[in-house]
């Protein structure tokens, strides 16, 4: 049940009550009262970061989610500045993590475009490059039609996660879900054809 105080109205209760209510309660709603007041700013803070809106609703979400682990084991003194480091290192953490996958998942890929451009003395039409050419267009081919959706428009179409999302209705997540996946089988079946 949400937190009223008697003769006063529910926006008149201090920030500390509803904290300290939560805390003794875990009552979500009493939380929620407390975050309504500062969602908006919360937003704006995640769309400084992340520059997208869809992102930034997101991370809305899961900022709520954290403070209801975080909240009973900090000593809160202001609610709204400890709310902004929150959010500000939350979307810290999440650029820092996406760069991370970003680089992780076009590692593979610039290794062996950089291994079959540096390749001595290969024209595009030689026999060796054409053979590594069409060993992974093979292994394209054996991809789940999702892996190999992404793994075309990403690497072959230059699209970025969220054209891709849109274009196959699907979560950006999922996007870098079948491209991490079919980067890996990618690799298995080339290492494969390879002998190795």
């Amino acid at each position: 049940m949400l937190l009223r105080l008697p003769g006063r109205n529910n926006e008149e209760v201090p920030d500390q009550e509803l904290l300290a209510s939560f805390s003794r309660s875990g009552d979500l709603e009493v939380l929620g009262k407390l975050y309504s007041r500062y969602m908006h700013l919360v937003y704006g803070v995640c769309l400084k970061y992340l520059r997208n809106r869809e992102d930034s609703m997101d991370a809305v979400m899961q900022i709520f989610e954290k403070l209801i682990i975080e909240i009973p084991r900090q000593e809160i003194r202001n609610f709204r500045s400890w709310l902004h480091v929150v959010t500000r290192n939350f979307c810290l953490m999440k650029l820092r993590s996406d760069k991370s996958e970003n680089e992780k998942m076009k590692g593979w890929l610039d290794d062996s475009l950089f291994f079959m451009e540096t390749l001595p003395d290969l024209h595009p039409i030689d026999e060796e490059r054409s053979e590594i050419n069409k060993a992974l267009e093979e292994c394209i081919e054996k991809l789940k039609s999702e892996q190999k959706a992404c793994i075309t428009m990403f690497y072959y179409e230059s699209k970025s996660y969220l054209e891709i999302a849109t274009d196959l209705g699907m979560d950006e997540k999922k996007v870098k879900s079948y491209l991490q996946n079919g980067k890996r089988n990618l690799k298995i079946c080339l290492e494969e054809k390879n002998g190795k």
